[in-house]
């Protein structure tokens, strides 16, 4: 299954990339799952898609909890939340 990765604000600037299609293993099925698999890239990504770490997680769009189902051509967003006032 090939997805669009988007990254926004510090986790952009943490990772140095904006965006990137890939290929995921067949064992990636969920926004979760995309988490954890980019975070065995190496430290900086360990680090910056930690579980521990507050992330905002959209699939076209739209934000959705870490069990969400990704499917081919779909594009996964890893965004810091947003604070107002």
């Amino acid at each position: 299954m090939q997805i669009e990765l988007r990254f926004f604000a510090s986790v952009r600037e943490q990772l140095g990339t904006s965006q990137e299609q890939v290929v995921v293993p067949e064992a990636v099925r969920t926004v979760g799952d995309v988490r954890r698999w980019l975070a065995q890239r190496g430290p900086v990504w360990g680090e910056t898609l930690a579980e521990g770490r507050a992330l905002r997680m959209a699939v076209n769009h739209q934000i959705v909890p870490a069990d969400t189902a990704v499917h081919d051509g779909c594009e996964v967003a890893f965004f810091p939340p947003v604070t107002g006032g």
